[in-house]
């Protein structure tokens, strides 16, 4: 068993559809279980840092979100903005055509670029998007995001065609050895869910289903 699963648990609402008063309610349960943080979307940040600035809970957000197909200068100028306005944790998609075509330059650069602008305010976590790559793109990617100032690659969005596995999370640890945090999300609905992700070498959980997850139930969400 692992000891204190809410600390790697991102506390997750990044639906189009979230309300004020959802986005509430996400704060009150990560105050709650004291998970490490809540994620949400970039327009939500300043309301939710209001809310969590008294307690260790931190503020992540989502750069890039969900296709990846920004541009470097937008990616950043996006992280400096979530940055002002309270983030802790970026969580940026990676360039997954560019990667796909190979052109590592480009990758390595959109996420440099994000990595430039978060140095020394917060941590950076790569979503390199499993469920669209091979296992030596998922290679690529982690070792590039590793080469770039990351601090973390994450396996998916939840918003295309597939989540974390056990599989997949023991490749990226390996990828980027023990330096880098490795975050699986997509799809992790149950206690057991967890604790088979951070055996396999996560160190932190992406999951809208994290209150379930803390009372033995089975979620149902998606991300």
């Amino acid at each position: 068993m692992v000891n204190n699963i809410a600390r790697y648990i991102d506390h997750t609402l990044l639906k189009a559809d979230a309300t004020k008063e959802n986005i509430t309610t996400l704060c009150e349960e990560a105050k709650k279980y004291n998970f490490a943080s809540v994620c949400v979307n970039p327009t939500w940040v300043e309301y939710a840092s209001s809310l969590l600035k008294e307690t260790p809970v931190k503020v992540c957000t989502v750069i890039g979100f969900p296709l990846g197909a920004t541009t470097p200068e937008v990616k950043a100028f996006e992280t400096k903005n979530a940055i002002d306005n309270g983030a802790g944790e970026i969580d940026m998609v990676l360039n997954i055509g560019a990667l796909k075509d190979e052109n590592f330059d480009l990758v390595e650069r959109d996420i440099a670029a994000v990595c430039a602008a978060a140095k020394g305010k917060a941590l950076v976590k790569v979503i390199i998007e499993t469920s669209l790559l091979t296992d030596q793109e998922k290679e690529n990617a982690c070792k590039i995001s590793k080469q770039a100032g990351a601090d973390f690659v994450k396996t998916s969005t939840g918003f295309s065609t597939g989540g974390a596995t056990v599989k997949d999370v023991e490749l990226m640890r390996k990828a980027v050895g023990l330096e880098l945090g490795v975050k699986a999300s997509g799809g992790v609905r149950t206690i057991d869910d967890v604790h088979n992700l951070i055996h396999a070498g996560a160190t932190r959980i992406g999951a809208s289903s994290g209150v379930a997850i803390m009372e033995g139930l089975s979620g149902d969400g998606n991300y």
